[in-house]
């Protein structure tokens, strides 16, 4: 395995029961405060990003601090993906399940262009509620996902499986660990 992942693998913390009882939450934190780590997560995932990309879309909350680097090191435009209520503009929106309740996702109507290519990022892969959600965003403007990029993947849950049967072709994991 590549030394700046064993790096990073290393920094998250897993906090049991946190935000309720039952859930095992990994704490990037410890990650983000080791500059040569957090490097190597942004170079790791920039050499696997597919080229020719038009923008990077983030996932709010921890979505923006590895997109907007990303897309600093790529060299294309950042597009957040926020919650409602958050954009000044006219947007369009999404609804779906997480773990442990249900949310909403927007993305200003002009954000993307049609045929624009995309790489969406997001710290987590769990479930896969909020990728999929994303995936609809994107594709409702006009603009392909290229790629999405996440730090951490719970193998043990079914997000890579919702994302295949969503028809995402291209799924690149930092981190896999078994929930």
């Amino acid at each position: 395995m590549d030394e700046r992942v064993t790096r990073a693998a290393g920094l998250i913390r897993t906090v049991l029961d946190f935000p309720k009882p039952g859930v095992k939450f990994r704490d990037i934190t410890p990650l983000l405060s080791d500059v040569q780590a957090f490097r190597g997560v942004i170079d790791v995932m920039a050499e696997h990003a597919p080229a020719g990309l038009d923008a990077v879309c983030g996932v709010e909350s921890r979505g923006f601090i590895f997109g907007t680097p990303l897309a600093l090191r790529l060299g294309v435009g950042f597009v957040p993906i926020r919650k409602p209520g958050k954009l000044p503009g006219t947007v369009v929106e999404e609804s779906f399940d997480l773990e442990y309740g249900s949310t909403t996702l927007a993305m200003h109507i002009d954000a993307l262009q049609a045929g624009d290519r995309v790489l969406v990022v997001d710290d987590l892969l769990a479930t896969g509620g909020t990728l999929q959600a994303s995936k609809r965003l994107v594709e409702r403007l006009g603009a392909s996902v290229a790629q999405m990029q996440v730090v951490l993947e719970l193998a043990g849950l079914p997000g890579r499986t919702l994302l295949d049967a969503a028809g995402v072709n291209d799924l690149y994991s930092l981190i896999r660990v078994d929930e």
